[in-house]
């Protein structure tokens, strides 16, 4: 682990020099790096910084799936408002990006809990991508992360009725350019309302930015990672998913793709396509269609695979077309179907699949 000062010659506006006054990153890089890189921002109301749970424990979940991570200590109060903890954050996106080829990163999140998720979301809401007439180096660079994860946050002090100065509104500054982000709450959460996630999912709905929502039934404020609760733990592994399937952690090019099934010579009812690649850091791509598109299939390049070897999977879902109302059955059960092929470029794909390829 090594510390990075953000401003190794005083930050703006410190009111002193002692570890309170100097923001700084823990780095903690990952081993077999996928080339992503996460700010941690830890809670804890921007008064105290809750550092093991929800930051170097953080960092380590994160190297061991090839995350590159690093622990903000940005300033609270009650010596330092809210603004300078956003200025912190802002120069911590700035920083990690001026030296990310150091830790072989290329895309940067960043992620935090409660307050700290407060700091992530106004991070990611904020304006201005870099200051044009800086003569710091680092100032020049973009401070807009490429995602955000905020867990259990703040993201609207008004509408939250509590520290509304503090909490200053994020998801009334959410925009199509919004970075594409992963929201965890908890519905039990009595310190900060799963409606400050809903708030924002529902700004990145209307805007059109691509966005995910997990709201667990059970878990009160502060698990972190919730290595003690088998089920809100998930969120984790729910979050390296949507990592992987949002191409954040490969850098391999998506293509687009079209083509046709056949299962025993036939247009099946409805089916679906999913390509998995066997690189596991790769996105998958999946596509549902059937007799009413002929057999025909299309995925654009955005959601679309990327380049190398894959597995194909079939799963022939329905043989009724058009849809009836007598809920009459036309399968016994879905059936799988595996083959392979590897995709170079975009073109067109003719998948003939056969009873010999059915899988369990």
């Amino acid at each position: 682990m090594v510390e990075e000062i953000l401003w190794p010659d005083g930050a703006p506006g410190a009111l002193g020099e002692a570890v309170l006054d100097t923001p700084a990153l823990s780095c903690h890089v990952a081993e077999a790096g996928s080339g992503c890189g996460i700010i941690v921002c830890p809670g804890g109301g921007y008064r105290i910084l809750a550092s093991d749970h929800e930051g170097l424990q953080v960092a380590r979940a994160l190297n061991r799936i090839g995350i590159t991570a690093f622990v903000l200590r940005y300033r609270v109060g009650t010596r330092y408002g809210t603004d300078i903890s956003l200025l912190d954050g802002l120069r911590a996106v700035r920083f990690v990006r001026h030296y990310a080829e150091k830790w072989a990163i290329k895309r940067i999140g960043i992620l935090g809990f409660s307050a700290g998720g407060h700091l992530a979301v106004s991070v990611g809401t904020h304006v201005d991508e870099r200051d044009r007439e800086a003569t710091d180096s680092i100032d020049c660079e973009s401070c807009r992360p490429d995602f955000l994860v905020p867990v259990y946050a703040v993201t609207n002090g008004i509408k939250r009725g509590r520290k509304a100065d503090e909490y200053t509104a994020a998801d009334t500054n959410v925009s199509a350019n919004t970075p594409p982000t992963f929201l965890v709450h908890t519905h039990e959460d009595r310190i900060v309302s799963p409606a400050q996630s809903v708030l924002f999912y529902e700004a990145m709905l209307n805007a059109g930015a691509q966005c995910e929502l997990h709201i667990y039934g059970y878990g009160e404020h502060g698990v972190g990672l919730a290595i003690g609760d088998p089920e809100v733990s998930e969120w984790f592994n729910a979050m390296r998913s949507w990592l992987r399937r949002s191409g954040f952690l490969s850098e391999k090019p998506r293509v687009a793709v079209r083509g046709t099934l056949a299962i025993d010579g036939s247009v099946p009812g409805m089916a679906w396509v999913t390509f998995v690649p066997n690189d596991p850091s790769a996105p998958t791509a999946r596509v549902k269609f059937g007799r009413a598109e002929n057999g025909a299939f299309s995925i654009d390049a955005h959601h679309g695979p990327t380049e190398g070897s894959h597995r194909v999977i079939v799963h022939h879902i329905s043989e009724q077309h058009p849809h009836v109302a007598t809920g009459v059955y036309t399968l016994e059960d879905a059936v799988r179907y595996e083959t392979a092929i590897d995709i170079r470029k975009s073109k067109n794909i003719k998948l003939r699949v056969t009873s010999s390829q059915t899988t369990s």
